[in-house]
Formats: structure tokens, C-alpha cells, sequence
């Protein structure tokens, strides 16, 4: 239910000075899609993880102040959207923020921060996934890759891995909790190198799928980049189908817009020439309804 005459949402991110990823990629893309951030920092780094002997501020012991000024001042929000989280102490902070703002009835996203290519990211432990587990389960929507997805289901990570298999893993997400899983980086074992999104609804328990065409490159911040523009779509009242649409098509648009200059990898997609993008037109939808 939008409550306020410009949609606003509760960003749980880090903050990057430098690379295109978490708060840096989330503000602006929502902003361009007309919805207010409202930035709640878990940490401030000098970089993005992807970068060498970084400086991180862990800002655990700053959260709930913050959060308790928004209490006071009576802010309220239509979506809240938490992603990289400092430590597994920090879960329990989210979980308390969730249920403190809760009388709106903002949608839920959690974008399970945990790892990528089969690991968990270094400053990571199992800790962090049991306490990850606690928090999918207050979740509307979650959208972990591959890797995050094997962690929360405690399965072996597996590139090789069908649809089918993808498919039995989404229903198990959602029997967690939320009533819609996303799933990226998913292998389209139809197309040699092609990944995919594949997603279930579980309320009309339908499954959709956007494949990917294989680009040799990859990118720190897609993940931020993709799930951001799920909340924003969303929110503007999109199918699920359609929002993974839109979701998709920016990512692969900054991706081959990226790819032909000569600029490291690390410093994330141009996505400063794609904004625009994401007022444009649905165009032809390539999403697909699963059996």
C-alpha cells in the first residue's frame, strides 16, 4: 500500500566511496524511478570489497540511534530493502526495524548478501548464514544468487545444477517464508554459457524465467543494480514478470555498455548512462511462464 505521495523506501546498505555498488547504485537508481531513499549505512568502506586493503567502518553501535530518530519523527515507509549487512549482529537490528515499521505494511525485500561463485564473502562466517535464514523469513520478496541460494538451503553449490533442481530450490525458499523468490545467476542449461533468472510466485505458484546472454565480463554491483530496480518496479505496481523484465534488461544494457570500453571491471557498470533507461517504455517482454 503506497502511503506517501512520493514512495519511500528504507535502504539497509553499506555505503562505497569508491566502485559502483550497494548505496551508491541503489540511491540513484530509485531516485530515477521516482521513489525517495532513505539511507540506513551499515558500514561506510573506502571501496567495495572487490578492491584490496579497503577501510571499513562497521556502524553497529550506530544503527539503532538512527532508527530510534525515525521512530520519533514518525517516519513512514513503503518498502524497506536491506542488503549488505556488517555482521551477523546486524540481523537482529533489521529484524527489530521490520517489526517496529511494520503498520504501513511496506513490502519487504531482503537481498540476502552472502557470497558469490560457490564461497561466502571473506568477512563472512556460518554464523551469518544461520542469522540469514532468521531473516528471509520475514521477507515479502529475497533475491539471492546461486551461491546464496545453496547457503540457505545448505546445498552444495553446482553450476551444472537443471531447472528442475532451481525450481524444487525456489519452493523451498519460499516454504521459509517469503512469498516471492528470485534466483540470479542461475544456469540456462539450454544455451551453452547463457544464465538466468528464474522466479516463483508462491501465492499463484507460477514459476517465470529471463535468460541472459553470456557476456565475458563480470561486474561488482549487478546484484545491487538488479534487485534495486525490483523494488522500484514493483513498487510502480509491475507484475513480478515484468519487473524481472525491466530488471533484467538494465543489467544486460549496462553490461554491453560497459563492456566496450577499456575501464577495469571493478569500477562496476557505466550506470550512469543508463538511468535513463528506466523511464523508457516497457519494451517487448522476454520473460517466460514455466510449467
Amino acid at each position: 500500500m503506497i502511503i506517501n505521495s512520493v514512495p519511500r523506501v528504507a535502504a539497509i546498505h553499506d555505503l562505497s566511496g569508491f566502485g559502483r555498488a550497494s548505496l551508491t547504485v541503489v540511491i540513484p537508481i530509485l531516485s530515477a524511478m521516482g521513489v525517495q531513499v532513505c539511507p540506513l549505512p551499515t558500514a561506510v568502506l573506502s571501496s567495495h570489497s572487490a578492491y584490496p586493503d579497503l577501510h571499513a567502518v562497521d556502524l553497529s553501535d550506530d544503527l539503532q540511534p538512527m532508527i530510534d530518530h525515525w521512530k520519533r519523527l514518525g517516519v513512514e515507509f513503503d518498502a524497506i530493502y536491506s542488503g549488505y549487512l556488517a555482521g551477523a549482529g546486524q540481523v537482529d537490528t533489521v529484524k527489530r526495524f521490520i517489526h517496529d515499521f511494520s503498520g504501513s505494511k511496506p513490502l519487504v525485500m531482503i537481498d540476502p548478501v552472502l557470497g558469490d561463485n560457490g564461497k561466502l564473502y571473506s568477512a563472512y562466517t556460518p554464523e551469518m548464514v544461520e542469522k540469514m535464514k532468521d531473516l528471509v523469513q520475514l521477507a515479502d520478496v529475497i533475491t539471492p544468487n546461486l551461491t546464496e541460494a545453496a547457503y540457505l538451503l545448505g546445498e552444495k553449490h553446482d553450476t551444472s545444477i537443471g531447472l528442475e533442481e532451481i525450481k524444487q530450490w525456489a519452493r523451498r525458499l519460499a516454504d521459509m517464508g517469503p512469498d516471492k523468490v528470485i534466483i540470479t545467476s542461475a544456469p540456462d542449461q539450454s544455451k551453452n554459457n547463457n544464465t538466468s533468472v528464474v522466479a516463483f510466485n508462491k501465492t499463484d505458484q507460477r514459476f517465470w524465467r529471463v535468460s541472459c546472454d553470456y557476456i565475458p565480463a563480470h561486474y561488482p554491483g549487478t546484484g545491487d543494480a538488479f534487485a534495486s530496480v525490483m523494488v522500484g518496479a514493483l513498487l510502480q505496481g509491475d507484475s513480478l514478470p515484468i519487473a524481472l523484465d525491466r530488471a533484467v534488461q538494465f543489467i544486460s544494457l549496462g553490461v554491453r555498455a560497459t563492456f566496450g570500453h577499456n575501464r577495469q571491471a571493478t569500477e562496476g557498470i557505466l550506470l550512469e548512462k543508463m538511468l535513463p533507461s528506466l523511464n523508457a517504455p516497457v519494451q517487448i517482454s522476454s520473460y517466460q511462464l514455466l510449467d
